[in-house]
């Protein structure tokens, strides 16, 4: 593939994350010549999505990946005298801390195949038992870049249940994942009609009956993203999926459901006008009170006397002189405002519980919407542009430096993996690729990750298809809240019967430390139950804990010695939407290409004149809009036709 790429690019893109993706496709679409590597074998990074046996192949991938040291001269011998270089890691340290816990019965069988996968080598050896398959695929020692799990069962565990466990996949199926564990495919090759497959999905379990065997066999109904997010509906990046029309390479869900955990409880919050009145939480004179205030929030810039004096004070504090009751107090801090009690000043409250409800109505009646087939489908719809235009793709392609002119101390080319030096005016680089000795001033923050498979939702209704988001206060000092995104089958991220949870918080400790507490509230560990039996919570199948890095708001001045036509994109933030990425997308575009237009739409297919049959059919085939499969529900949202905003 080296040898056939060309040795001139206007913009070479390294990492396939979202904010890098929207660049690319920014630059092709401005006639930018875009080369887009990326030493990972999937799309997105940190922003993927994986099938159940896929997120398996990666956490092992983590566990063996490591630093390539190159002792030959090959790479070296294309550097100048008047050059240096700037290396770059090949080993992404970004993920830490990592536990698995599987709760569901492991009744594995050698016929155990993921639906969907490709045909079996029934040569290979599968272990002899659980304890030479967790061996087989234990996770890396405690000064490695991944932490070991703890393999001593937890007293409370049921004796089915332990550390590693889900890792228990037999030769022949992690043979076959590490071929085809991606669902992200090449955007130049993907088709409309494979975006959305998916296989039919079979009858829905019953609720005491689900297996592990069940979730390998169904590996495929699971899109788990890395990074927990939703888009709000009037946020930058809906508003940039509908300006560039990449919107067509994608479907949405409304979210359902505002939630709100008080007092050991989880109830629904009222958002909307129509949920204030039919909501039987309130009383009249709160409904009435709430309606007051939301009403200010909308406008409250123009009332700049109704909070003068607590511009700094803290949001809680100031709801206490607005005449709410407690119970208002904690709709508007934790559910609204979406922020903590010891955190965010009264003009930042006021501002997000307006953008809250600005968002309000635009496509149904909660301010956020969900990509069907998880967040992993976005950096994917942007490639998919970018490839359209003209650019070009490289996935399991590492670079081994950046070359800098010792005079200008800008940086002229990359080399790659095969020695080849490729020339480009300007480099832009996902953070993870920077070595230890460019980032050593760099202090980073942390983000703790959980993933559950359960098997009921945290607040039972008449139906089983909600989307809901849950905000758990931190109790301790120093202790952050919990963002709870709990997603329904209908999303396409999870088999029938079962539920995909995501948890996320700014880190204290490990993940599993700042995140078992919320998951024991919530949830309660699978055991076998008699038919007759009720179970109060919903039961986890399976668990996963993980620490991921947070380089966002970090400055440029912190990395050492970086050229100035090199820029530095970060990983996710911790943030519940998107505006971090398309803004650092839109900054670095503007430098590239000053006073052109940011992500247009493309022409229509009927406008366009090309020569050639050829040339004619790949185009229309790259511009099709994909239709949506039988699978897709019918109540997916189209991002270009919005709903009139409720009253």
């Amino acid at each position: 593939m080296a040898d056939n790429l060309p040795s001139d690019f206007d913009v070479i893109v390294i990492g396939t994350g979202l904010p890098e993706s929207i660049i690319a496709a920014a630059c092709s679409r401005s006639n930018q010549r875009v080369l887009h590597v990326d030493s990972r074998s999937y799309y997105g990074g940190n922003w993927a999505s994986f099938s159940f046996s896929g997120l398996l192949s990666w956490l092992k991938e983590y566990q063996e990946n490591s630093d390539v040291v190159t002792e030959n001269s090959v790479w070296q011998e294309k550097i100048l005298e008047n050059e240096e270089v700037l290396l770059l890691r090949n080993k992404d340290k970004t993920i830490q801390h990592v536990e698995v816990f599987c709760y569901a019965s492991q009744d594995l069988h050698n016929d155990v195949e993921e639906a969907g996968a490709l045909q079996k080598n029934h040569t290979s050896v599968t272990p002899s038992n659980s304890t030479e398959a967790a061996e087989a695929t234990c996770m890396p020692t405690a000064d490695e870049s991944l932490s070991t799990c703890n393999c001593d069962k937890p007293a409370e565990q049921s004796q089915s249940s332990g550390p590693l466990s889900s890792l228990e996949v037999n030769g022949a199926e992690e043979a076959r994942v590490k071929e085809n564990y991606s669902d992200a495919k090449s955007p130049a090759e993907e088709t409309s009609e494979n975006v959305h497959k998916v296989q039919d999905n079979t009858e829905t379990p019953k609720r005491n009956k689900i297996t592990y065997s069940q979730i390998i066999k169904e590996g495929r109904r699971f899109n788990i993203d890395l990074v927990s997010k939703l888009l709000y509906s009037r946020g930058l990046l809906i508003d940039l999926l509908i300006k560039s029309n990449v919107s067509r390479y994608a479907e949405f869900k409304n979210i359902t459901r505002i939630l709100a955990f008080r007092e050991g409880i989880v109830e629904q919050v009222p958002c909307s006008r129509a949920d204030v009145f039919n909501s039987k939480q309130l009383t009249m004179v709160e409904k009435r009170l709430l309606m007051k205030f939301l009403t200010f929030c909308m406008e409250y810039e123009k009332h700049p006397n109704e909070y003068k004096g607590y511009e700094e004070t803290i949001f809680s504090e100031y709801l206490k002189t607005q005449k709410l009751t407690p119970n208002l107090q904690y709709f508007v801090l934790h559910s609204i405002a979406m922020t903590s009690e010891t955190t965010r000043c009264t003009i930042d409250g006021l501002k997000a519980t307006k953008n809250f409800l600005q968002c309000l109505g635009r496509y149904g009646n909660t301010p956020f919407l969900f990509p069907l087939y998880g967040q992993g489908e976005l950096p994917q719809c942007f490639c998919r542009m970018c490839a359209v235009f003209g650019g070009i793709y490289c996935l399991r392609h590492s670079v081994q430096c950046l070359v800098v002119d010792k005079e200008s101390r800008k940086c002229k080319a990359m080399i790659d993996q095969f020695g080849q030096r490729i020339v480009s005016k300007h480099f832009i680089i996902e953070d993870s690729y920077l070595s230890e000795k460019t980032c050593s001033r760099v202090q980073y923050r942390q983000i703790s990750r959980a993933v559950l498979i359960t098997d009921g939702s945290v607040l039972k209704t008449d139906s089983d298809q909600q989307v809901s988001i849950l905000t758990v206060p931190a109790e301790e000092s120093g202790s952050f809240a919990v963002r709870v995104i709990e997603l329904c089958s209908s999303t396409m991220t999870c088999m029938k019967g079962t539920y995909l949870v995501h948890l996320t918080c700014m880190s204290s400790k490990t993940a599993r430390e700042d995140l078992e507490g919320v998951v024991q509230k919530l949830f309660t560990p699978y055991t076998e139950i008699a038919d007759n039996e009720q179970v109060e919570k919903p039961r986890i199948l399976w668990a996963l804990y993980f620490n991921m890095r947070d380089s966002s708001d970090i400055s440029r001045d912190c990395y050492n010695d970086l050229p100035s036509n090199v820029y530095v994109f970060s990983g996710p933030d911790c943030g519940l939407g998107n505006d971090n990425a398309v803004k650092q997308a839109e900054t670095v575009f503007q430098q590239i290409c000053p006073n052109e237009d940011f992500c247009p739409a493309p022409p229509n297919p009927e406008d366009i004149v090309l020569d050639g049959d050829s040339s004619q059919q790949e185009a229309s085939e790259c511009s099709a809009i994909p239709e949506a499969n039988s699978e897709t529900p019918k109540e997916a949202i189209d991002l270009r036709n919005p709903e009139e905003p409720s009253e």
